[in-house]
């Protein structure tokens, strides 16, 4: 069930939210968790089984690990168990086909390959169980209530796509949480933002990459108009679901950290990660790149914690080579701004905007890819390789058929539009006239997105695949 649907949006959230209102306070969390595992049910009924098997795992882990605190060795040993059981599933569901093929492909033996279907924000869940079970072992108290800790776990506001949320941050927020009308509000208004920049925003740039990848009349200026529409495609889609998540969290009186915060005006690539899908950056850097040693290390243990990160991050995002070739890219680009770039991008900063856009059009060709042949094509596409011809007659009629999108996704995707907002309500009159128009607009912009998938308009949502 996507946030973006008439299924969602008109059935299934306001019955949810009616009975988790008028629910006291004890039961808030049954409502959420059964709730929650409805949501996934509708998609992967089969699969629920899996995730009770995961939140019963680090339930009884959790539990073992706080009664093992005086026994450093044996409260190790559990939590060392709980991830190695909730990264057997993981490896199982989303990586067991790639590790078979490229096994037959080195040893030239015959394969035959499992065809799993990936469960459904597997990849999210299970490091919000893993994050949970080590900040146990670091001296969280271990959640004594199943339901509350099943919530955490299958919570739908960000169950499929994030933010990944810590339970750190949230462990007192699952027995103690404030609901209020200013919450409600603004995580009301953050929902529809959210699922405006997925439905007009996101949902058109990805036509636009769909009528690229059909088209047989290609050109060196139709690739880069890709690229540049899918980089944009991707912010909008996951920055809007992101959104969703954090606003439908605040509804129900939980404060979600922000993932995205302007990654496009970046002047270098360790300030575009810092910016972009921070969850997932935050989580590797406090459960993987700091237990490793982090910076605080000889140069070749730091490049070599750097390289086992960045291949992690990368093989996060799917099972395939060109995640793993993006996420190397990333870990070569980050260790030569730490150990040369990064001053001279200091020096010359309008070039380091135009260094970064370029550093996020190619990763992104090669992110978008179905495999490494599919990448290097593209990006041989990109520089005329192969006879392509710098235009062609789909780059001018596309270009301009999507240029108002393109533009605004452009200026949405930076601090202005929000910017000029904060400035124009510093001005008392003006204020008074932009709360009283809000309502209206935000009414408006559900009537126009309603409109749009009414009329069943393209409506994918990319981090499906990881």
């Amino acid at each position: 069930m996507l946030f973006s649907s008439i299924t969602f949006l008109y059935y299934f959230l306001p019955a949810v939210l009616i009975l988790y209102f008028i629910s006291p306070k004890k039961l808030k969390n049954a409502v959420l968790l059964l709730s929650s595992l409805f949501f996934y049910a509708w998609g992967e009924p089969k699969y629920v089984v899996l995730m009770i098997v995961s939140i019963l795992s680090g339930y009884v882990f959790g539990l073992l690990i706080e009664k093992s605190r005086e026994n450093k060795s044996l409260r190790l040993t559990f939590c060392f168990v709980s991830v190695a059981i909730s990264l057997s599933f993981l490896l199982y569901f989303k990586y067991a086909d790639f590790f078979i093929e490229n096994f037959g492909r080195v040893t030239g033996l015959p394969v035959t390959l499992l065809n799993i279907a990936l469960p459904i924000g597997i990849s999210f869940y299970t490091f919000q169980i893993i994050s949970y079970t080590v900040d146990v072992y670091r001296g969280e108290p271990a959640q004594k209530n199943i339901i509350s800790l099943g919530a955490y776990i299958a919570m739908f506001p960000q169950l499929i796509a994030g933010p990944i949320v810590r339970y750190s941050d949230v462990a007192r927020q699952l027995g103690d949480r404030t609901l209020s009308f200013a919450k409600a509000s603004y995580g009301i208004r953050r929902f529809m933002l959210g699922l405006s920049k997925k439905i007009l925003i996101a949902n058109q740039l990805g036509e636009l990459c769909n009528i690229f990848r059909e088209s047989d009349e290609k050109s060196v200026m139709f690739y880069w108009l890709y690229a540049v529409a899918f980089a944009l495609h991707i912010y909008f889609d996951f920055s809007g679901y992101s959104d969703m998540a954090i606003g439908l969290g605040k509804i129900m009186g939980f404060d979600f950290l922000e993932n995205f915060n302007y990654p496009f005006i970046s002047k270098s690539v360790t300030e575009f990660w810092r910016r972009w899908h921070m969850s997932l950056g935050t989580w590797f850097r406090d459960y993987l790149y700091i237990p490793l040693g982090g910076n605080r290390v000889k140069t070749p243990r730091w490049i070599f914690n750097i390289l086992v990160v960045w291949l992690a991050t990368g093989f996060w995002h799917g099972a395939e080579w060109n995640f793993i070739v993006w996420g190397l890219m990333f870990a070569i680009l980050l260790m030569a701004e730490k150990f040369f770039l990064k001053k001279i991008l200091d020096k010359v900063k309008p070039l380091a905007h135009l260094y970064v856009a370029f550093v996020v059009l190619v990763s992104f060709v090669i992110f978008n890819a179905n495999d490494m042949t599919m990448a290097i094509s593209d990006l041989g596409g990109m520089f005329g390789a192969g006879g392509v011809p710098f235009v062609s007659a789909p780059f001018f009629y596309y270009l301009r058929d999507y240029a108002l999108v393109l533009i605004l996704a452009a200026v949405g995707s930076t601090p202005l539009l929000k910017t000029l907002m904060e400035k124009l309500c510093k001005k008392p009159v003006l204020s008074k006239v932009i709360n009283v128009a809000e309502p209206v607009c935000l009414m408006v912009l559900l009537a126009v997105v309603t409109a749009y998938l009414v009329d069943g308009s393209f409506n994918p949502f990319l981090y499906f695949r990881f």
